[in-house]
């Protein structure tokens, strides 16, 4: 007589389905339809379940790339413009990756060398600090005139002796003021205007009056067109300038900048939801960082979990929620002692994977056969 091979446990959606709905003895719809039912699921593998277990299988490198004369990457979607007028931008390697990863990891790479990491604004700032330098334009009001335009010339002025390195004023921090005819401030500052490709900046920024609603309005939904008489080259130094009033007589126009050399980025701030980065780059560099990525929803019935192993503990959280939800404390006192036997089944691979590492200490850094001490080792001579 024939035999054929046993098959393997159902582990997909429609598996959790049927454990879920007799575990909380709901087999029909009346009881749980199942949009609700997949509610719950979802719910506990999108949001529970990365805070309860951190496995090893969704730690994983990611890679996004830099561009130039652009300092800071957000990871949100507002900061990347209109998604429905420019579907492109979602591309963007950073595009939601606030939602999609759960945490950041040293080391990162970028063209291949290890930059520092930090989580502390102070930490960078105390190594590449933000000094504006204040600078006259050499434009004065008359009264009347509220266009003006001009070159900052803080590029040139830090470094006169070299010419190889390119200097850029650092974006978001610009900023230009003056006073009206009864000695009222007049500001403008800048935000960059985006490229409606890929939602990375652009080298132009336009200039707001930050007291203004289309200020506001700028920071909630970022600029992809350049003002033609309210702008600045971040690259050049080259800016138009119109005042909501005319600057006063005589009165002298100023600049606050913060000009900086482009180039390798060497350190990485991540905070705020932005990765930012120092030096600013001058071109395009592969970043690599250890991340945390999010569990992915189970659409179809035929979908699966990341591992396999999963599909229990994913099926005890979900009906622990629905007893929530029905105020049933017995049910959930009940169903939490296999709940957590579960989630320690699920954890087991990750602490079996983690015990191959040793502890880091100033000696696992080194490598080679002769111990660290050269490459004839310790007999040398």
């Amino acid at each position: 007589m024939a035999t054929y091979p046993t098959p393997a446990p159902g582990t997909t959606l429609q598996s959790i389905q049927t454990k879920v709905r007799r575990l909380t003895l709901s087999p029909s719809e009346a009881q749980l339809t199942t949009d609700d039912l997949n509610n719950y699921i979802n719910t506990f593998v999108v949001y529970d379940f990365p805070e309860h277990l951190r496995t090893f299988n969704l730690r994983t490198t990611y890679t996004f790339y830099t561009n130039p004369y652009q300092d800071e990457y957000p990871t949100n979607t507002a900061s990347f413009g209109n998604v429905m007028v420019n579907p492109s931008i979602q591309y963007n390697p950073l595009y939601d990756f606030q939602n999609k990863y759960l945490s950041v990891h040293p080391p990162i790479y970028i063209s291949g060398y290890q930059a520092v990491y930090s989580q502390s604004p102070e930490q960078l700032f105390n190594i590449y600090p933000k000094i504006n330098f204040q600078l006259a334009t050499g434009l004065m009001g008359d009264g009347v005139t509220t266009t003006f335009t001009g070159v900052i010339n803080s590029q040139q002025s830090m470094l006169p002796n070299n010419f190889n390195q390119r200097i850029a004023l650092l974006q978001r921090q610009v900023l230009f003021d003056t006073a009206d005819v009864n000695l009222g401030a007049l500001t403008l500052v800048d935000v960059p205007v985006l490229n409606t490709s890929n939602g990375n900046t652009t080298v132009v920024g336009n200039l707001y009056d930050p007291n203004s609603a289309a200020y506001q309005a700028a920071i909630a939904n970022p600029p992809t067109t350049v003002l033609a008489n309210n702008n600045i080259n971040y690259a050049t130094g080259a800016f138009t300038i119109t005042f909501s009033a005319a600057p006063g007589a005589n009165i002298p126009i100023n600049s606050q900048t913060q000009p900086n050399v482009l180039a390798l980025p060497q350190m990485v701030l991540y905070y705020a939801n932005k990765f930012i980065l120092r030096p600013v780059p001058d071109q395009a560099y592969r970043v690599n960082l250890e991340v945390y990525q999010a569990p992915i929803q189970l659409f179809q019935t035929s979908s699966v979990p990341a591992l396999n192993e999963y599909w229990q503990f994913i099926a005890y959280g979900a009906a622990k929620k629905i007893f929530e939800d029905r105020m049933d404390t017995d049910s959930v006192a009940q169903i939490l002692p296999e709940y957590r036997n579960q989630m320690n089944l699920c954890l087991r691979r990750t602490i079996v994977q983690y015990t191959n590492e040793r502890t880091a200490t100033i000696y696992t850094e080194q490598s080679g056969m002769n111990g660290g001490w050269g490459w004839t080792g310790n007999n040398a001579s």
